[in-house]
């Protein structure tokens, strides 16, 4: 009592540890190897059924991509997300809609207006600047204006994924 401790403290006061001088004493030599991520832009990544994660192939942009994409991995169902980013320059000139999931729209760089029209027939925008996102909730139409250029993280459940004219 009296003495005010952090809950680190109290952890390591509470268990036991093996006293420093039994730990084996292990003499690692390492080369330094620079380590290179992976660009988001050119390659997204799919997760998937038990938490796992993978690098797909370089994307290009056309409907066969996203189409080979669910055939890769048609499997996982509806608990398949798409992790993309994209810069932008210009309004999007198709609204779409991912019929079996939400997506996660991360805005992380300039600003983006997101228009929504939702199944029960009401509508919304949301305007996102950098650090601040949005969820498109399934069976949502949506579309965005952009202010100048704007970058985005996408978090989508791509299957179904449907598209209409503006």
């Amino acid at each position: 009592a009296g003495t005010d401790v952090g809950w680190s403290e109290q952890w390591l006061t509470s268990h036991e540890l093996p006293a420093r001088a039994s730990l084996p004493r292990l003499n690692i030599t390492t080369k330094r190897t620079p380590m290179h991520g992976t660009d988001l832009t050119t390659h997204p990544i799919h997760l998937g059924l038990d938490a796992s994660a993978g690098i797909e192939p370089a994307f290009n942009g056309s409907i066969d991509w996203y189409a080979a994409y669910q055939s890769r991995h048609e499997s996982d169902g509806v608990e398949a997300r798409l992790v993309s980013m994209h810069t932008f320059r210009e309004p999007w000139d198709s609204w779409e809609m991912h019929p079996h999931g939400s997506e996660v729209v991360l805005c992380i760089a300039g600003s983006m207006t997101l228009h929504q029209q939702q199944p029960a027939g009401s509508t919304r925008s949301i305007t996102l600047g950098p650090g601040q996102y949005a969820i498109n909730e399934a069976g949502s139409w949506h579309t965005a204006d952009i202010a100048g250029e704007a970058t985005a993280v996408f978090i989508t459940a791509g299957l179904g994924t449907q598209h209409r004219p503006r």
